[in-house]
């Protein structure tokens, strides 16, 4: 895709101006890095500060109506039955032969209305796939470009949207629905970098406005922009999957470890006598963390192999990671390998060795009240 045919956010502008690198996602041209330290620089922020990202290239998607939270639960696997109004679940939309369409979050406003955020490539998806199994009274809208999205990370999160009036003082994954300066703003507890922090939801034409606030008053507590080159580092130290990486039509959630995502008990949900099958035999291949001992740095494709030289896995995500100061990856293994196995990765004819662990690589406070 050329680049005039991207799509851009509502704080393209912004990105521009700062110098920031860009590059295609999902369809959309997004910043990768800023200039002055980059991606180190700005995974380093959330970590140890707070850190602003653009997300808005996310989509939004509403579902509504009598029975829409009863029907979403029909299609996407997780349980909306575990979850109470005002808070938000990580969940998939699977294929009937149990691959993943997408993932996502389901935010639970009421019975009568759930909005979702799926990945930027997989809305119109997502929403088609919806639609076509709605019943009649049940509506379901592409809301791509009405909202954007702004991910505020890191350990001082809390401290900035307290200066800014937003709400703080809600549970991991739930959501409040507030006003800032006159606009309507979901402040939601979620994120996709382990660190605690928060999701932000204004209109579209509001975005920008919210975003000067955040990067003026995060000044005084060392808040950097961040690109999607630190979201990726972040995640990667998580072990939280990245769809068409870690998860795909060829890449279930049985093999992905996302296996809790699942309502097993559920009477329906797409793919889920093929979902069952898989888990009753035992799938053959599961999703494994791995630590590189050396020096090196694996990348998505790279062959896995045993001790014996066997090839017994593929890469899935690669990365250095900027908090260890080592290569992690995500990699897609044959049942066989065990947490605490040595394994070698081929990276472009060099042998890498690793062990294999069981993610997140890293301890953060995502969860703490």
């Amino acid at each position: 895709m050329s680049t005039d045919a991207l799509k851009t956010s509502p704080l393209h502008e912004r990105h521009v101006s700062l110098g920031a690198k860009m590059a295609d996602f999902g369809g959309w041209e997004m910043p990768i890095e800023y200039p002055g330290g980059g991606v180190v620089a700005e995974h380093t922020a959330v970590r140890e500060r707070v850190g602003l990202f653009d997300v808005s290239h996310l989509g939004k998607a509403r579902v509504s109506g009598p029975g829409a939270a009863a029907f979403v639960n029909s299609c996407l696997t997780n349980d909306l039955n575990r979850i109470e109004q005002g808070k938000a679940q990580y969940t998939l939309c699977c294929a009937e032969n149990g691959g993943v369409v997408d993932d996502l979050i389901a935010y639970l406003r009421s019975d009568e209305d759930v909005f979702l955020i799926p990945n930027a490539a997989n809305t119109a998806k997502v929403v088609e796939l919806l639609a076509a199994a709605a019943p009649e009274g049940i509506t379901v809208e592409n809301l791509h470009d009405r909202y954007g999205v702004i991910a505020v990370q890191g350990t001082r999160s809390d401290e900035l949207l307290t200066k800014l009036g937003l709400p703080v003082d809600h549970d991991y994954m739930s959501f409040v629905e507030t006003d800032w300066d006159g606009h309507p703003v979901i402040v939601c507890r979620t994120g996709y970098t382990g660190e605690r922090g928060y999701e932000l939801v204004p209109a579209w034409e509001v975005t920008a406005s919210v975003w000067d606030a955040l990067v003026e008053a995060g000044e005084e507590f060392g808040a950097l922009p961040c690109g999607l080159g630190a979201r990726d580092t972040l995640r990667t130290e998580m072990g939280y999957p990245l769809h068409g990486n870690d998860l795909s039509l060829d890449i279930t959630p049985v093999m992905a470890g996302s296996a809790w995502a699942v309502g097993w008990d559920k009477e329906t949900f797409w793919g889920k006598d093929a979902l069952a099958a898989e888990r009753a035999a035992k799938a053959t291949r599961l999703t494994r963390g791995l630590l590189v001992t050396g020096r090196g740095i694996p990348r998505s494709h790279c062959v896995v192999k045993d001790a014996d030289g066997n090839e017994v896995g593929e890469v899935t995500s690669g990365t250095f990671s900027p908090t260890l100061k080592q290569g992690i990856a995500l990699a897609l293994c044959d049942r066989s390998i065990k947490v605490g196995d040595s394994v070698v990765i081929d990276v472009r004819g060099r042998a890498l060795e690793a062990q294999v662990t069981k993610p997140p690589f890293v301890e953060v406070g995502v969860r703490e009240a």
